[in-house]
Formats: C-alpha cells, sequence, structure tokens
C-alpha cells in the first residue's frame, strides 16, 4: 500500500490520521502511507492536515481485499501522448519530479506510467530484459515510489507490442512475476499484435487473453492495477468480468476537437458500466505539450475545448492520466487539472458515472449523482456559435428551488426554480453542482 495524502498549501505541512488498519504507517512530514493491511475491510481514516495558518480535516475510505483496487478512477500521467516510442527513464523521472513542484501530486495524481517504447529482449532464461533507455527497472519504480507516487508498466498479448518491441504472448506468469519483482503497480495491456494470434470471432476470444493476464497478475504478491487497452464494442461488459479495472471504450485520441467530440460524447448508455473499481476509460488527455514524440507542440484544443475536455472527463468517471510533456506545464493546463471541486466530482465516491439527460440541437445536458445527494450536471455546446443551454428539474428528477454552484469558477450562482440556463460558447462547457447536501 502507498498513498500520498493530497494537500497544498505553505511548507511545511505536517500529516496525521487516526484509523490506520493494522499494517499501515504514516509518515508525518511527507504525508506518504505505506505498508501492507493486515486484515480485510473497509476502513474510515481521518486525516488532518496542519500549517502555520491553519489545519484540514478529511476522512478517506480504505478498502482492503481482493480485487478492491481503484475505488475510484485512476490520476496520473502516462508517457505515450508526449513521448511515443522515444520514452526514457530519464524523462519518466522528470514526470514524477514535475508531479510533485508543480502541485498536481498534492491534488491526487498519483499514477507515473510507461507505455510502450520500454522493453528490450529476453533473457536466456526468458525474462523480459528494459532496453538501453531503460536500464535498472527496480531503481526506476524506486525513485518514483519515494515521491509518494506510483508506477505503471505497458505490455500486449501478442507476441510484440504496436510499437513492434517484445510482448508477453506465451511469458504471461513471467512477466506479471517480473514487473512485480521490479515495483509496479499498474499494468496497461494493449491489444495490438494479439490478432496474428487469433481472429476474434466471439467474446470469448476476446476476454480469454485477459483473462489469463488477470490471473497471472492475482498469483503476484502485489497490488497491480488493471488496465485494458481493446477498443472492442462490447469491452465496457465484458471487461469487469475478466478482471479488468479500467476499459479503452474508444481508438485513439488526438489533440483535435473532432476526436474529442466523437470520443467523448458517445458514452451515453455506459454509465451502467463504471463504478468503484471498475471504469470506462475514453482515453488520455489531450492538454498541454504533446506529440507522440520525439517532438512536442501545444494542444490544438481552444480554451473552451479543455474545460469541455476535462468537464465530460469528470462527469464520466473517466480516469485523468495526463499526456503532455510534464516539463512544460503552463498556468492555464495546471489551472485545469488542480481545480479541486471539478477532481471531486471526477473522484466522487459513489462511483456513478453520468448520462446524457436531454438535447437540444448542437447542445446537451449531462449528469451525475453524487455521494452527498446533490447532482454534478454538464451544461454542453458542441455547436460553431455561441448558444444557450438549459438543465431542466425534470429531466435531472429534481424538483422546487435548488442552489446551483458553477464549480470551474467555484461560485454560488444562486437558487434557480425549475430550471437553469446558461449561454455556453462555441465548443464549451459549464460544470454545476445543483441540490443541496444531504447533511446540510
Amino acid at each position: 500500500f502507498l498513498f500520498l495524502i493530497p494537500a497544498a498549501g505553505e511548507q511545511p505541512l505536517t500529516y496525521s490520521a487516526r484509523g490506520l488498519p493494522d499494517g499501515l504507517s504514516l509518515d508525518p512530514s511527507s504525508g506518504i502511507i505505506s505498508g501492507s493491511v493486515r486484515h480485510q475491510g473497509d476502513y474510515q481514516v481521518d486525516l488532518t492536515v496542519t500549517n502555520a495558518h491553519g489545519t484540514a480535516h478529511r476522512t478517506v475510505r480504505i478498502v482492503a481485499g481482493d480485487h478492491k483496487l481503484a475505488q475510484t478512477p485512476p490520476m496520473g500521467w502516462n508517457s505515450w501522448n508526449a513521448w511515443g516510442m522515444s520514452v526514457s527513464a530519464e524523462k519518466v523521472r522528470k514526470s514524477a519530479d514535475a508531479m510533485v513542484e508543480s502541485g498536481l501530486a498534492a491534488v491526487g495524481f498519483q499514477y507515473v506510467n510507461i507505455d510502450d517504447g520500454w522493453p528490450g529482449v529476453r533473457d536466456e532464461n526468458g525474462e523480459i530484459q528494459p532496453n538501453e533507455k531503460f536500464g535498472d527497472m527496480s531503481a526506476l519504480a524506486d525513485y518514483v515510489h519515494s515521491k509518494g507516487l506510483r508506477i505503471g508498466i505497458y505490455s500486449s498479448p501478442g507476441p510484440s507490442t504496436c510499437g513492434g518491441m517484445e510482448a508477453s504472448y506465451q511469458h504471461e506468469e513471467q512477466d506479471a512475476r517480473t514487473w512485480a519483482k521490479w515495483g509496479f503497480d499498474y499494468l496497461k495491456y494493449d491489444w495490438c499484435s494479439y490478432q496474428r494470434i487469433v481472429t476474434p470471432t466471439c467474446r470469448a476470444d476476446h476476454e480469454k487473453p485477459y483473462k489469463l493476464m488477470r490471473a497471472a497478475l492475482d498469483k503476484c504478491d502485489r497490488d497491480i492495477v488493471f488496465s485494458i487497452c481493446w477498443s472492442e464494442p462490447e469491452v465496457h461488459i465484458w471487461g469487469p468480468a475478466v478482471g479488468g479495472n479500467l476499459w479503452r471504450t474508444t481508438g485513439d485520441i488526438i489533440d483535435t476537437w473532432e476526436s474529442l467530440d466523437s470520443i467523448g460524447f458517445r458514452h451515453t448508455g455506459y454509465d451502467a458500466y463504471a463504478g468503484p473499481g471498475h471504469w470506462n476509460d475514453p482515453d488520455m488527455l489531450i492538454l498541454g505539450k504533446l506529440g507522440w514524440g520525439p517532438n512536442v507542440h501545444p494542444t490544438r484544443l481552444t480554451a473552451h475545448e479543455q474545460v469541455t475536455h476535462i468537464t465530460l472527463w469528470s462527469l464520466l468517471a473517466a480516469p485523468l492520466l495526463i499526456g503532455c510533456d510534464m516539463s512544460q506545464l503552463d498556468d492555464f493546463t495546471l489551472a485545469l487539472l488542480t481545480n479541486p471541486e471539478v477532481i471531486d466530482i471526477d473522484q466522487d465516491p459513489l462511483g456513478r458515472a453520468a448520462d446524457r439527460k436531454s438535447v437540444d440541437g448542437k447542445t446537451e445536458v449531462w449528469a451525475r449523482p453524487l455521494f452527498d445527494g446533490t447532482i454534478a450536471v454538464g451544461l454542453f455546446n458542441r455547436g460553431e456559435e455561441e448558444a444557450e443551454v438549459t438543465a431542466r428539474w425534470a429531466d435531472l428528477g429534481i424538483s422546487g428551488d435548488q442552489p446551483v454552484r458553477d464549480l470551474w469558477r467555484r461560485k454560488d450562482i444562486g437558487t434557480h426554480a425549475d430550471s437553469f440556463t446558461a449561454s455556453v460558447n462555441r465548443h464549451g462547457a459549464m460544470l454545476l453542482k445543483i441540490g443541496r447536501p444531504v447533511d446540510a
């Protein structure tokens, strides 16, 4: 178990915890909780963080047991959209550094994931080795872990990865043991060349290689989140059954409005398949500077399109995996990624994803229920001109006077009866929280 308590403020910060399960301990100066939970169970842990200006409290839920990982959607970084096959150990270390130094770790981003580009060849015993860009993988994992972050790796069930490097076909258990020995916490398993092994004709053909790897991971004495990367049309139906913690629901995203629009808004009806421990994954984020390596460029999305991107992904309870060059984070990108009220929507512990509630021409309203009894509501304008968008209480299953809060602006915007209407920019969005918390 490894968890960096998300907390921001003037240093130094001092951390304390009440109710930690047996086997876990907290470093009061770094805020890192680590160890191994000795008994299965559901634990409510009260956290306190203090600095010279005051004290903050929050409760975190720790669930210990078999197949209890990813109780909320994973948040972190993946190397692919920035670096493609040019990723290296040095780029991974710099990304881990930037996750802490930028404040992203302080709001909950915790995974540093290596995509394709790391494998070398197998040794005389068949054990996979990293290529010359990576070297000592255990040392790399230790470096990331020292910051309270977790580290992920990539492979394919076929004989080669999408980039043509060595993959896991007929070495599934051996590779799982190697990744666990190195200290990895997350596996992205990409269909790629498995098509050369089997031409799938039924659901069982799609499920087979993922069941095989899930069983291999379960034999390891390490928690490893399992990400299924195979956008087969029914993956959201069979993904949970094969032990996936998340599964790609679409093809690869690129940094254009057309790609974002077609991928994000196709998820109506997918909400029934998402929940704690198993999430729909509409692909990584296309903010900041990216380019699929070795060179990067600023995202081609406009500012309003980027707001739509994070608004929709948060409503969908999607994994938030940054895909940019972490060493070149700009203020606007950081503002999008570190708004705590928006992150709270994505990470809401109820785990109920949004669905489309209404459509009017090129405008749409999506909503998801939250654990505190309120509703997160997105107003979207997919059209080419500014337009008014209306959320009607009848569509949301509520009535009467309801308080409305603008989460991007972090501002209450009054009490409204029956509906709320706002003007939304071309390709833009608003993210609202509507209703009164049940304990208010």
